[in-house]
This record gives structure tokens, C-alpha cells and sequence, in this order.
């Protein structure tokens, strides 16, 4: 019986696969007819799919429910003491669109944190107050001049002919406010119009006035109880001119937003020629930067010498607050240039000893731009993906602002010191003020709170608003997931090409997308199953942290350090292993776990190959993304900052040139990150098939390599010096 031939030993890769496949339990069988991704497959993980669709029903289900039960128009419009809208068409407020308060000085109180709501009353008026004025004033100028009545009026709760009642009443009933003071809008309510004059904070020129109530404040205790809205005024400012700006640069800024299209296509194009070039220049930087840093610590620790107490050690000092005497000490200069010169001798021995397989990772680099080359209508995809992801955004979005509006108005017991015993419980407004509750707290509102109810839907909001994110988290995985699958099938499809570009099938993009939603759409679902649950665990975590702050003590920040930790290195890993079988199922169609364990072995049997082949990709993206937004993000400087006027003329009337610069140079980035993102699926998927084709063929001519030929001369190359040795 003739003895079984194994694949040649090929030094710095693999040696043997049979063997080493029984070290990590790898029984796969090798099919010699194998020729690129199966036509000829199954549905697999069957049961997740009918999870996933049971799902997604549900979650169509609740976004009809928050559609019945929501109204967004209370995110739209202000809402006053009385649960009714402020602008809303078809009411009594139609034409009052700004939310007043009546004191706004009482939105400083405790009970705000609380109750989220600003214990005073608030109604709709159709302008801000221009002028300063209090009620007692207003009764003693109203028997010689009515036009400030009408004036004052304006901004009570109801028409009311004249001040006729008392101070006292006036602030039992809540009727009008006690004083009011130069307003302007701001979100569809009147704040007070800050600024400053010689450096003192003014409120409409002045900087005290009388409350109404025989006190005098100044306009320092409105701003605290405004809570800082005068920051957020003059940032409606900055908003107004940085709008401007977009209106006169927004072509300008897609032109910019074109050319790194076009550059980053023509960048992945052109690695096939300079993907090499690019890593050796960047590594003989690192190697030409780390023995500067030799030289300078050497220079450093013989200008010391002789030094008035540079002999002095680390111990002799002790710890200093003063960084810079340690850099006074010849110890201190010694001890980096031994760091830098281990950490030089360190990169030459990982240049020198793994320098075939930085060879194999270039040429990979160099066959994945020419994959995309022969199949351009990969780099379309991302538009997909980005459709896919703006969906479900939006649903998520959409239904999670319905299920914060569902239900009627709540109201509850408001006290502007809040020291009554029945502060924030539900009240009825039309009934209130022959309730108890008023005889008994003096002064107490019964305004509107939130939306809400007691119905079983109102009692499981917060249910669904988790139920929503998850699904979210779940849905936005299984996206890029059926991107990740589609692109590996499609250049897997390139890889096991035996007469490339003759042998590439019609359409492979196409094939691949319709075969990843026909046969593993429940595979798929697992793997974002798994990576959905992580998040969701790291946001409950963050969430935690977020409401507990302020009651932790150090070893519970110790835990939650390492907690978040290793929720990030778990995620970390599950992306990376989900990736590499996402490539194993558009390949050969099996299910998640069948093709996690199978990937999981065949990186395991390569790890060098692994580790070389993820830095050197890391660095080539990281490089190509800098490249091309440094690019246009210098061309969009010089122009808005008219620093080109000889060749073109930008635009002259900027108000922030960082604006649209900034714009140009993120947006421009992501454009790169898109199109890498395909050319990193593209490495990953070339990269499997490679360990693929070592392990399943020896390059006879019954078994022929499938790879490119020149990855092939390098791999005689090595197995030229393998068999000298």
C-alpha cells in the first residue's frame, strides 16, 4: 500500500498539518477536489435564524405599539403646568410657542434634582419679557397708565381685567408672576438675556433687581438658577455663525469629500506596488528613531559627568514631585539608553528571524489590492452597509422617542422648598386647590411631571426600552456581520481562481451576498447573538458606574476597572473570532461553531504567521487613513485660510475656518476607514485561504498551489533553502 504523501516542510510556516491538526483536535478532512467556496450547501444553525426572525417580529410589533401609544410632538414642543403643548396648530396656544417660568429663581432648589422639573409655573406665551417689571409696581402705575397692565398681563395664566389682587393672593393663587426681567428664546423658552460689561455679569443692563416679593437679587443667583444657560446662549451664537459657514463652504466640503474617494480607491490600487516600500521605509524609521534615542542618552549621561550631584542614584532622591531632577541624574539617562538599546536589539532580531513571513505578509498585502482590482465593485459595498446601518439607527431612534412619550400626563405635588410631606405625588390640576394637600403645604403646585400610566404597556417601558437596544446592538452586528460574509465569499472566490482573473465566477459580490442571506442568515444571527450580549453587558456596566459614582468606594472602582477590562478584551476577541469564521462559512457553509473551532485551529497552527500578518495590515490601514485625510485635510487648510489664492480662490467670509476644515479632515477619514475596511476583509479572507492552500495542497500538478506566483516564488525560495539545509 503506497504510503501517503504529506505536504513539504516549508520553513517558518507550517511543517506538518496532519500532525499538528491532531495537537489542537482539528478532524476536518481534507477533499483534494476542493476548488473554492461551495455551491452546494445547507441552511445551518436553523434554530437561530427562527430565533432571530421571532425577533425581529417582535421588535415590529413594539414599534407599532409605540406608534399608538407616542407622541413625539411632546419632544417637540414645550409642554406647560397644564400638560398642554406650546405652537401645537388647532389650540388655545397655537400662536405662544415659547415656554415661561414664572420664577425662575425657584429652579435653583434641591427638589429639581429630584423631580427633574423646575418647581414653578410655566406657561405659553407668544414672546419673552423685554422689560423689568413686578406686580407691585404695576398696581400702583396702573391708575395712570393701562398700557403696562396689557403688557404685564400677557404673562399670566388668564385674561384678567385689572391688579386688583394682593401680593399675598397673587402668590397663593399663582395666577401672574411676581416680577419679570429681559428674556430671550432659546429652545422654545424665555431665558434670561445675560452679559457682560466690564467683566460683572448684567441681566438687561443691570446687575441687581426686585424679585416682586420686597427682595433684592442679583444677576449672579439668576444665572445659578438658570443652571448655566448663559453658556448655552452664547453657544446658540457660535451655532449660528458655524451654520453660516457650512451654508457658504458645503460644496467646497463634498469636493474635498470626492478627492479622498478617489484617493483612497487609488491608494488601495497602487499597494500592489507599495505596500513594500511603505512598511520597509516605516520600519527603518523606527529603527533610525530608536538609535537617535540611543545617541541621546548617551550624549546626555557623559554631559553629566562631573556634574555637582549627578552621581546621585533613583534611591538617593526618593520620589520627587519635580520630574525634571530625576533628567539631572546620569542613572536616569543610563537606564533609558539600556531600555532603547534592548528594545533596538529587539526589532532587529524579529526583522532578521521572521523576515519570510513579513515577506508572505507583503505579498498578501500586494494580492488583496489586486483581488479588489479584479472585483471593484466590492469598494461599493460599504454604501450597503451604510443604508443597512442608517436604518436601523433611525427604527431605534424612532421608537425609542415613541416609548419615552407614550402615555397621558402625570401630575405630581411640586413645593418650592420642598419640605411638604406629600412633595412628588400624583395630584389632579383641575381639583388640586380644594384638595388637603394645598391647606396643608401653603404655596405647593400641582404641575405636569412626565407621561405615563399605570396600564400594563406603561408599566413595562423601561422593559422595552432595554428590549429596543438590544434588538438595536443585535441588528447592527448582524448587518456588518452579512457584510464581513459577503466580501470573504467574494474573495474567496478571487483566491481559489486556478487561471486568474479567466477562472473568476460571474457576479461573485452578488453570488456571495445571496448565498450568505439564503443558506447562513441563522449563523450569522449566532455570532452577532454573542457579540450583542457582550455589549449589552459593558453598557449595563457603564450605566452602573454612571448612577453609583458617587457611592463607590476604592474596591469597588478596582472592580469595575477590571470588570471593564474584561468585557473590552472579551469583545476584542469575540469580533476577531467571529471575523475569521465568517470567512470559514462563506468558504466551506458550515455553522457558527463548526467554523469558529475550525478557524480557531487553523490561526492557532500559524500564530506567527497570525501576529506578523495583523501588525503589518494594522500599519499599512492606520498608514493609509493619516495619508489620505493629512492630505486633504492640508489642500482644505490652505484654501480656507486663503493661503492659495494664485491657483484658487476658496471661500473669503469664514467666520471658524476649523469648521469646515474639521469636517473635511473626519469626513474624509471615515471615507478611508470604509474603503479599507473591504481591503482588511479582503487580507483576512486571502490570508485563510493561504494557510488553506498549504495545508490542503503540495504543489504537484495533481495538486497545484492556488496562490498568486508571487507568493509562490517565495514560497520555493524557502523550500530551496529548506532542502540545502
Amino acid at each position: 500500500m503506497a504510503k501517503k504523501r504529506k505536504p513539504p516542510s516549508i520553513k517558518g510556516g507550517l511543517s506538518d498539518p496532519y500532525s499538528e491538526g491532531k495537537i489542537y483536535g482539528d478532524a476536518r478532512t481534507y477533499d483534494p477536489d476542493f476548488k473554492g467556496p461551495i455551491a452546494k450547501r445547507s441552511c445551518t444553525d436553523v434554530l437561530c435564524c427562527i430565533v432571530f426572525i421571532l425577533f425581529i417580529i417582535g421588535y415590529i410589533i413594539l414599534g407599532l405599539l409605540a406608534w399608538v401609544n407616542g407622541d413625539p410632538r411632546r419632544v417637540a414642543y414645550p409642554t406647560d403646568s397644564q400638560g398642554q403643548f406650546c405652537g401645537q396648530k388647532g389650540t388655545s396656544n397655537e400662536n405662544k410657542t415659547i415656554l415661561f417660568y414664572f420664577n425662575l429663581l425657584s429652579c435653583a432648589s434641591p427638589s429639581v434634582v429630584v423631580n427633574l422639573q423646575c418647581p414653578t409655573t410655566q406657561i405659553c406665551v407668544s414672546k419673552c419679557p423685554e422689560k423689568f417689571l413686578t406686580y407691585m409696581e404695576i398696581q400702583f402705575t396702573y391708575r395712570r397708565d393701562r398700557n403696562y397692565w396689557a403688557y404685564y398681563s400677557q404673562f399670566c395664566k388668564s385674561a384678567i381685567l385689572k391688579p386688583a389682587k394682593t401680593l399675598t393672593q397673587v402668590l397663593l393663587d399663582n395666577d401672574c408672576p411676581t416680577a419679570i426681567f429681559p428674556s430671550r428664546p432659546f429652545l422654545q423658552r424665555c431665558f434670561p438675556d445675560f452679559s457682560t460689561q466690564n467683566g460683572t455679569l448684567t441681566v438687561g443692563n443691570k446687575t441687581v433687581f426686585e424679585d416682586g416679593s420686597g427682595r433684592t437679587r442679583n444677576a449672579v443667583e439668576l444665572r445659578a438658577a438658570a443652571n448655566g444657560v448663559n453658556r448655552v446662549l452664547d453657544a446658540r451664537a457660535i451655532g449660528i455663525k458655524v451654520f453660516e459657514d457650512y451654508a457658504t463652504t458645503w460644496y467646497w466640503i463634498l469636493i474635498g469629500l470626492t478627492i479622498a474617494m478617489l484617493l483612497s480607491w487609488l491608494f488601495v490600487i497602487l499597494l500592489r506596488f507599495t505596500a513594500g516600500f511603505l512598511f520597509w521605509v516605516f520600519t527603518l524609521g523606527v529603527i533610525g528613531i530608536i538609535a537617535y534615542g540611543i545617541w541621546h542618552c548617551y550624549q546626555e549621561y557623559s554631559d553629566l559627568q562631573g556634574q555637582p550631584n549627578a552621581h546621585l542614584t533613583l534611591y538617593n532622591i526618593g520620589i520627587q514631585t519635580d520630574i525634571s531632577m530625576y533628567f539631572q541624574l546620569r542613572q536616569t539617562w543610563f537606564a533609558f539608553m539600556i531600555i532603547l538599546c534592548i528594545l533596538e536589539v529587539f526589532v532587529l532580531l524579529m526583522l532578521i528571524f521572521l523576515r519570510n513571513r513579513i515577506r508572505i505578509s507583503i505579498a498578501l498585502l500586494k494580492e488583496g489590492s489586486k483581488a479588489i482590482g479584479y472585483i471593484p465593485t466590492t469598494l461599493i459595498y460599504p454604501v450597503l452597509t451604510f443604508i443597512f446601518l442608517s436604518i436601523c439607527i433611525s427604527y431605534w431612534a424612532v421608537i425609542a422617542i415613541y416609548l419615552a412619550t407614550s402615555g397621558v400626563p402625570i401630575y405630581k405635588v411640586i413645593t418650592p422648598e420642598g419640605q411638604c410631606k406629600h412633595e412628588n405625588k400624583t395630584c389632579d390640576p383641575k381639583i388640586f386647590n380644594t384638595t388637603e394637600v394645598a391647606k396643608a403645604c401653603p404655596g405647593a403646585q400641582c404641575n405636569f411631571a412626565f407621561y405615563g400610566g399605570k396600564s400594563l404597556y406603561h408599566q413595562y417601558i423601561t422593559t422595552f426600552q432595554i428590549f429596543n437596544l438590544f434588538v438595536f446592538l443585535w441588528l447592527i452586528n448582524f448587518v456588518i456581520a452579512l457584510g464581513q460574509c459577503a466580501l470573504a465569499g467574494a474573495f474567496a472566490s478571487y483566491y481559489w481562481a486556478l487561471k486568474k482573473p479567466d477562472d473568476i465566477p460571474p457576479y461573485p459580490l452578488f453570488n456571495a451576498f445571496g448565498r450568505a442571506i439564503r443558506y447562513h442568515t441563522g449563523s450569522l444571527a449566532f455570532g452577532s447573538l454573542i457579540l450583542a450580549t457582550v455589549q449589552m453587558f459593558r453598557l449595563i456596566l457603564e450605566y452602573l458606574d454612571k448612577r453609583l459614582k458617587q457611592a463607590q468606594s476604592n474596591i469597588s472602582k478596582f472592580l469595575k476597572c477590571c470588570l471593564r477590562c474584561c468585557f473590552w478584551c472579551l469583545e476584542k476577541a469575540v469580533r476577531f473570532l467571529n471575523r475569521n469564521a465568517y470567512v470559514m462559512i462563506a468558504i466551506y457553509g458550515k455553522n457558527f461553531c463548526r467554523s469558529a473551532r475550525d478557524a480557531f485551529n487553523l490561526l492557532m497552527r500559524n500564530i506567527l504567521k497570525v501576529a506578523v500578518m495583523d501588525r503589518v495590515t494594522d500599519f499599512v490601514l492606520i498608514l493609509g487613513k493619516i495619508l489620505v485625510a493629512g492630505c486633504i485635510g492640508v489642500l482644505a487648510f490652505l484654501l480656507f485660510t486663503q493661503r492659495l489664492p494664485m491657483i484658487i480662490e476658496g471661500p473669503t467670509s469664514l467666520n471658524y475656518y476649523w469648521v469646515p476644515l474639521l469636517t473635511v479632515i473626519i469626513g474624509s477619514y471615515l471615507i478611508a476607514h470604509g474603503f479599507f475596511s473591504v481591503y482588511a476583509m479582503c487580507i483576512e479572507t486571502i490570508f485563510i485561504c493561504f494557510l488553506e492552500d498549504l495545508e490542503r495542497n503540495d504543489g504537484s500538478t495533481e495538486r497545484p498551489y492556488y496562490m498568486s506566483q508571487s507568493l509562490l516564488k517565495i514560497l520555493k525560495e524557502q523550500n530551496a533553502q529548506t532542502e540545502k539545509q
